[in-house]
C-alpha cells in the first residue's frame, strides 16, 4: 500500500496508508479523523483534478511517498459541558418521579386492586392532595372519631409516598387503617381476603375524608370535599293515587347511570338515574304509596363523578351478577339539560362566553344574542375541542356556577379519570385505574404496572365483552372567566 502526506492548511500529516483497494471515500474517511474535516468538504487535488469519493486509485497513479493537498473547512469542536452530565438513573428517587411525569403504581396486597384503582383515580385531583396536606391532629374537628383521623393521615402519606416514589409503593398501612375503619373489607375468603367493591371503597373514603376535610370554625369554605365533588338535586314527588306533590333536595357525591335495553350512551342512563320510583306515607291517604321522583342537578361540582350500575343480586344463583351491555361515554359531556332552570340560567353567560372565545379561535363572527336556552344545550365543536384546565380553587357550593370571582362553570366537563372492572361478578375480576395527567397523556394503572395509553382508547372501555369496562367515571368541570 503506498504512503503519502497530506497538507491541510499549516499542517502537514505524514506517513498515511492508502489501501488502493478500497473505494477513495474511505481515504477521505481517515483524513476526517485526522483534520475534521467532513469527507464532503474535501477538496484533494490529484492527476486529473479533484478527488472523487469512486475514484479508481489505479487510474491516478498515486506513487508511495506523494504529497497530497487537501483544502477544507473543519466541523466546530464540540465544547465539554459547563456541568457535568447527570443520567436519570443517578437522580434522587424523588427527582426522578418528577421527571418520569406520572406517579408510581401500588402492589396489590391479595385481591386489593378495588383499593388501589380507587386511591390512583383519587390521586389526580390536585385539589383534595392540597386539602390533605393542610390536614393536621390541630385540624381535626371534635366530631372526628380516631380511626376517621388515622384514614386521614393515611392517605395523605399514602399520596405524598406516591409522588416521592418510581417504583411501586406498598399501600400496607392504608389498607390496616381503611380495614379497621370499615370491618367488611376484611372478609375472608378460604383464608385470602375476598375482592370487594370499588364503588363501595370509593364512597367509603370520600364520606371519611368529607368528614375529617370540614373546617373546625365557620369559614367561606366548610366542606372541601363537598365542594369538590358533591352534587345538590332538587327533586319533584308526585303521588298518582292522591295527586300529591312535594320537593325536597339532596346532596350525593356521584351520579347514577342506570343501564337498560334503552340506555346506548351515558346522557340516557343519566336521565334515567334521576327518574325513580319510592314508597312513602302519604298525608291524604293517610298509608304508604308509591310516589314517582324526578330530580334535577341545582348545583355543580368541579368534578363530576358517575357510576355505572352495572351489578344487580341474581336470585337464581344468590350471587352479584354483571350488565355487560355496552354503554359510550364522551371524553366531553355536557350536562346543561339535567339542570333546574335557576342553575341553567347561570350557565347561559359563561356558555356563550365560551362558545365565543372558541368561535375567535376558529376565525367565527361571535354574536351577543346567541345565547337561547336551545343553543346551549349542544355544544359546539369548538366547545368539544377544548382542553378545559380550569383553576386550582375550590367550587363554591352556594354559587353553584362559579368557583371564585371572575372564574365561572359551564355546564361542560372533560374526562380525567375511568375505573374499570374485568370479570363477571363484583365479587371477582380485576379493576384497573385510567388517569389523565397534567401533561394530557393517560397513564394506566393496573396495580404496581403504569403504562401509557392513548387517549383514543380510553372511550373503548365502554363494555359489551368481557374486557374492562368502565364501572366509574370522573370529569372536571370547564371554567370561564367572565
Amino acid at each position: 500500500m503506498p504512503t503519502v502526506s497530506v497538507k491541510w492548511q499549516k499542517k502537514v500529516f505524514d506517513g498515511i496508508e492508502i489501501d488502493v483497494s478500497l473505494p477513495a471515500y474511505v481515504f477521505k474517511a481517515q483524513l476526517y479523523d485526522l483534520t475534521g474535516v467532513p469527507p464532503e468538504r474535501q477538496k484533494i487535488m490529484v492527476k486529473g483534478g479533484l478527488l472523487k469519493d469512486d475514484a479508481d486509485w489505479s487510474a491516478i497513479g498515486v506513487k508511495d511517498g506523494q504529497k497530497l493537498m487537501m483544502m477544507g473547512t473543519a466541523d466546530e469542536i464540540v465544547k465539554a459541558p459547563e456541568k457535568a452530565i447527570i443520567f436519570a438513573e443517578d437522580l434522587p428517587e424523588e427527582a426522578q418521579a418528577t421527571n418520569l411525569g406520572y406517579s408510581a403504581g401500588l402492589v396489590n396486597l391479595g385481591n386489593t386492586c378495588y383499593m388501589n384503582s380507587t386511591l390512583q383515580c383519587l390521586k389526580s385531583v390536585p385539589e383534595l392532595k392540597s386539602a390533605l396536606s393542610n390536614y393536621s391532629l390541630a385540624a381535626r374537628s371534635n366530631d372526628v372519631d380516631q380511626t376517621s383521623h388515622m384514614l386521614t393521615v393515611a392517605t395523605r402519606e399514602l399520596f405524598g409516598e406516591l409522588d416521592r416514589s418510581v417504583n411501586a409503593v406498598s399501600p400496607t398501612q392504608f389498607w390496616m387503617v381503611l380495614r379497621k375503619k370499615y370491618p367488611q373489607f376484611s372478609q375472608l375468603q378460604n383464608g385470602i381476603h375476598m375482592q370487594q367493591d370499588a364503588e363501595e371503597c370509593w364512597s367509603q373514603l370520600l364520606y371519611t375524608l368529607s368528614q375529617s376535610l370540614k373546617a373546625p370554625t365557620t369559614s367561606e369554605d366548610p366542606d372541601a370535599v363537598k365542594a369538590l365533588f358533591g352534587v345538590n338535586l332538587r327533586s319533584r314527588l308526585h303521588c298518582q293515587e292522591s295527586g300529591e306533590e312535594s320537593s325536597e333536595t339532596e346532596s350525593v357525591y356521584s351520579l347514577k347511570c342506570h343501564i337498560s335495553h334503552e340506555v346506548n350512551h351515558l346522557h340516557e342512563g343519566l336521565k334515567h338515574g334521576l327518574k325513580g320510583e319510592l314508597e312513602k306515607t302519604s298525608p291524604t291517604l293517610g298509608r304508604t304509596a308509591l310516589y314517582l321522583k324526578e330530580s334535577l342537578i341545582d348545583s355543580l361540582p368541579r368534578y363530576l363523578t358517575v357510576q355505572f350500575v352495572r351489578f344487580f343480586w341474581k336470585r337464581e344463583t344468590n350471587q352479584k351478577a354483571k350488565i355487560l351491555r355496552k354503554v359510550d361515554y364522551p371524553l366531553e359531556l355536557d350536562i346543561f339539560d339535567l339542570c333546574s332552570e335557576d342553575l341553567r340560567k347561570k350557565l347561559e353567560a359563561p356558555r356563550q362566553k365560551l362558545r365565543d372565545e372558541e368561535g375567535k379561535k376558529l376565525g367565527l363572527q361571535t354574536s351577543a344574542k346567541s345565547g337561547s336556552k336551545d343553543s346551549d344545550v349542544k355544544m359546539t365543536d369548538a366547545e368539544a375541542s377544548s382542553n378545559g384546565g380550569g383553576e386550582s380553587s375550590t367550587v363554591n357550593q352556594q354559587e353553584g356556577a362559579s368557583s371564585e370571582k371572575g372564574t365561572h362553570m359551564t355546564g361542560i366537563y372533560d374526562l380525567v379519570a375511568v375505573l374499570t372492572h374485568k370479570g363477571r361478578s363484583a365479587d371477582s375480576g380485576h379493576y384497573v385505574s385510567w388517569v389523565k395527567q397534567e401533561s394530557g397523556k393517560w397513564i394506566q394503572y393496573d396495580d404496581e404496572n403504569p403504562s401509557m395509553q392513548r387517549e383514543e382508547d380510553i372511550t373503548k372501555l365502554s363494555g359489551g365483552g368481557d374486557w374492562h369496562m368502565a364501572y366509574i367515571i370522573m370529569y372536571k368541570a370547564r371554567f370561564v372567566s367572565m
